[in-house]
């Protein structure tokens, strides 16, 4: 492995960030300028924008025949996005969740989960099957927008006015992020195929770890920066529209220009699709819970991130560890989550009942 790989490897993961960024600059003043609800950018352009990275490095993936990381890509970036990202983001404070992101697009999402899994228990992801989850695309930025709609014509706020040479200068940046992007991708993929064969480690595992994570980081720094600064709507919306569009969108998208039918490695559908899964449905009584990401939700979230990924690595360094580790996450940790989490959502429900019959 040359010095010149790695240096090309960390410049790709650094473009891919620096491009994301201009990307999503440019997209959310434009659509600021257009009066659109914050909930909806995050959801939307911004999603679509921290989504990039995924999509440029899947498809160099797919076009190079690395199947193993466009799978583990997507997956591994869907799980960081929720486990990871909300909780660093929730370190800086509480993340308020609007009641639509819970009942339509928090379900947007975890139905993606499900047909993405459903798609590929036939171990491949064929022209047909990136269809659907295109089709699937369409349906649901149709509700997405719908919903939009009616908040928007009822909104009474007057739209900015709207400078031409904003928008030019907007475009600018959606254009030059999209160019470091495919660059970045390239530089990243053939810098993670070259440490699969170094380092003895599958491509699925480099996929959805430093892949993952490395494509991941715009979502990181868009949602941290958010939250930061009040945004919190963008913050949280982010994560949920970045991960659906990764699964209808990029996934979609590649397995329908992919030459051959993309491979699904028989251990992404024995642990890292449930996981993915299992994310997506933890979301909802995260979200349901006093509607906010509070920080001990995003303590849990992190640790169980964290063990996700020690899993991994116990599991490619062949230790006789994994074993008993997997089954204590499976028998113990993850069960004591579901309870505390139910739990907590027991109680606020009990809460909210009492708020009602007070008011009453």
């Amino acid at each position: 492995m040359s010095i010149l790989t790695i240096v090309l490897f960390v410049a790709g993961i650094f473009l891919l960030i620096f491009g994301a960024d201009l990307l999503v600059r440019g997209a959310s003043q434009m659509a600021s300028s257009f009066g659109v609800p914050t909930l909806l950018i995050g959801l939307t352009v911004v999603a679509f924008g921290t989504s990039a990275p995924e999509l440029a490095v899947s498809l160099q993936a797919a076009i190079n025949g690395q199947g193993a990381i466009t799978i583990g890509n997507v997956v591994g970036s869907n799980i960081a996005n929720i486990l990871l990202i909300l909780g660093i983001a929730s370190m800086f404070g509480s993340l308020p969740v609007d009641r639509q992101l819970l009942t339509r697009d928090a379900p947007i999402m975890v139905v993606a989960s499900l047909l993405t899994v459903l798609l590929c228990l036939d171990g491949s992801l064929s022209r047909l099957d990136g269809l659907v989850l295109v089709v699937g695309l369409g349906v649901s930025m149709l509700l997405i927008l719908r919903g939009a709609r009616a908040v928007v014509g009822s909104a009474e706020t007057p739209r900015p006015a709207i400078m031409p040479l904003s928008v030019l200068r907007n475009l600018a940046l959606v254009a030059g992020g999209l160019a470091l992007l495919v660059t970045g991708a390239g530089w990243l993929v053939d810098g993670a195929k070259v440490f699969a064969i170094s380092l003895g480690v599958s491509e699925l595992i480099i996929g959805l770890t430093i892949v993952a994570v490395g494509t991941s980081l715009p979502e990181i720094a868009t949602s941290v920066i958010a939250g930061m600064r009040g945004e919190r709507d963008i913050a949280v919306g982010n994560v949920v529209g970045s991960n659906t569009l990764n699964l209808l969108l990029v996934l979609g998208l590649t397995a329908l220009i992919s030459p051959v039918e993309i491979p699904v490695p028989a251990s992404a559908l024995r642990l890292d699709l449930p996981v993915m899964v299992g994310a997506a449905l933890l979301c909802l009584p995260v979200f349901f819970t006093r509607y906010a990401v509070s920080r001990r939700e995003g303590i849990m979230l992190l640790g169980l991130y964290m063990a996700y990924t020690l899993y991994l690595v116990l599991g490619a360094s062949g230790s006789s560890v994994v074993g008993p580790y997997g089954v204590a996450l499976a028998l113990f940790v993850i069960p004591l989550v579901v309870a505390a989490l139910a739990v907590r959502s027991l109680r606020f429900l009990a809460e909210e009942r009492r708020r009602v019959a007070a008011e009453r």
